[in-house]
């Protein structure tokens, strides 16, 4: 028998398990945001020590995300999940009890490998516990909407934490979920398949070394140079070792029969053109979001709960947005529906240029909710572009690969336009919100371009699995582990 009398399967607890893991690490990229400055008055620092708090954790979630992939190849996802739930439990409160700026981001650093190693395993343990065809469709649909639920509510729980409780308590919070996703994880979660049954893929530590290494060098230079400038030795010796470990990633990638990044898959046109709208779609998004979160509480005095509140025009938008898009793009291709995404965010952040001096509020949220009503219709198309570009076997590769990009895009775009504001105190910091602004439309616009020129040839989707029939360890992704999409990934028929 495939269960025992000791352990029975419960897959309603073991999807809510997942969607609570799925739900803290969304929360923890946008709770941050709007604790920015409570956070720097308690512990001190300036732009660029706030700017690690954040890419500290998208910089280790980006870079083991492949990792963590192969990792729930090789060994039992359900056990890859409690242990990095235990993880990001122990950072959690790490983070809380930080004495200085140094100790919170060391501690954030850690508790990003902890969310890389819960979001595939997340996904993976839905697969393999709803195997009916209908069902598994419906359960991944629940777990990326809890992702989407968490991006809208993230600023709002964040800022009633904050004022209610102080910034610790936005990390303090993580433990009891974690503590709960991994009891009911343990009892209710089916017993993994058999290994032997399994294609295993090695961890590829060269890659994997030389990945975090490089990205780490990069984020480090264009943070510091902020803080120092472009000249300093800090950013030219950061920069001088991301091209050097660029060019030895590349070359470990092309020998490694297991590489972390197979790098023929970037010669298929749609597969490249979707993982650098990926990036600078999240170049756009999140780097707004950060700045936009220093601009209401700093420039306008709002408080924490007001400055969360402030962002929801555009999270319930890219909510409605994502709700829209299978019938959309049914109607009128994916291609046709990301062009449409792209332009109409662009045209939003472009709008709401001219009114940043106005202090109106409701010229803003009104081009808020224009730009993320256009954010929210890419992620999907987005997700079915990228896994119909390879065959059924690399949809898990396809699937780390876009999710790996979008974490990359949001830690340059928090960088970049932290750099373009300079200090939040700083008399030119409204001026260098419009170039952030700009920034993104450009973005934005090259997204637009690549959906018109990059995704021209037809592409077809990979079946799902027969109903019953055994699935991998890892799940074939069928929706972006990014919280802007709600709905599994649907091709046109």
């Amino acid at each position: 028998m495939a269960q025992t009398r000791a352990h029975k399967a419960r897959p309603g607890p073991t999807l809510l398990a997942a969607c609570l893991g799925f739900v803290v690490v969304i929360l923890d990229v946008s709770v941050v945001n709007v604790a920015a400055k409570t956070l720097t008055a308690d512990l001190g620092g300036n732009l660029s020590g706030l700017e690690w708090v954040i890419n500290g954790y998208a910089l280790t979630f980006a870079a083991f995300l492949l990792t963590a992939g192969a990792m729930g190849d090789r060994y039992d996802p359900k056990q890859i999940f409690m242990m990095g739930f235990a993880l990001f439990a122990v950072t959690s409160l790490a983070c809380g009890a930080a004495a200085s700026l140094v100790a919170l981001i060391a501690a954030r650093v850690i508790q990003g490998v902890g969310a890389a190693l819960i979001v595939p395993s997340s996904l993976s343990i839905v697969n393999s516990n709803f195997p009916a065809s209908a069902e598994r469709t419906r359960a991944v649909s629940l777990w990326a909407a809890a992702g989407g639920l968490a991006l809208a509510l993230g600023p709002v729980v964040g800022g009633l934490l904050v004022d209610s409780f102080g910034w610790r308590s936005i990390f303090y919070v993580n433990v009891p979920i974690a503590v709960l996703g991994i009891v009911l994880i343990r009892a209710c979660a089916r017993p993994a398949p058999a290994r032997d049954a399994v294609v295993r893929r090695s961890l590829d530590l060269p890659g994997q070394l030389l990945a975090v290494v490089g990205l780490c060098a990069f984020t480090g230079g264009i943070v510091e140079a902020n803080a120092q400038g472009w000249i300093s030795v800090t950013v030219l010796t950061c920069l001088a070792i991301f091209v050097v470990t660029l060019v030895g990633f590349i070359a470990v990638e092309r020998r490694s029969r297991d590489a972390m990044l197979p790098l023929h898959l970037f010669r298929r046109r749609a597969f490249s053109a979707t993982s650098l709208i990926g990036v600078l779609l999240n170049f756009a998004f999140y780097g707004l979001i950060f700045v936009f979160s220093l601009f209401f509480q700093q420039a306008w005095d709002y408080s924490p709960i007001v400055a969360g509140l402030a962002f929801l025009p555009m999270t319930a938008a890219i909510m409605i947005a994502n709700l829209s898009c299978g019938p959309l793009i049914k109607r009128y291709s994916a291609r046709t529906v990301l062009i449409t995404g792209n332009t109409l965010a662009a045209v939003g952040y472009l709008a709401t240029v001219p009114v940043l001096g106005s202090g109106a509020y409701a010229q803003i949220a009104a081009q808020f909710a224009v730009a993320g009503f256009g954010i929210g219709l890419v992620v999907p198309p987005m997700t079915n572009a990228m896994l119909g570009s390879v065959d059924p076997a690399n949809a898990g590769i396809a699937s780390g690969v876009l999710n790996a990009s979008r974490q990359l895009g949001g830690l340059i775009g928090v960088a970049v336009m932290g750099l373009l504001v300079g200090e939040a105190s700083s008399d030119r910091f409204l001026s260098g919100l419009r170039s952030a602004l700009v920034a993104a439309v450009g973005a934005l616009a090259i997204n637009a371009a690549l959906s018109a020129f990059g995704l021209r040839r037809p592409y077809s989707y990979p079946a799902p699995a027969p109903s019953g029939d055994a699935l991998p360890a890892r799940a074939p992704a069928t929706a972006s582990t990014d919280a802007c999409s709600l709905s599994p990934a649907r091709g046109p028929r």
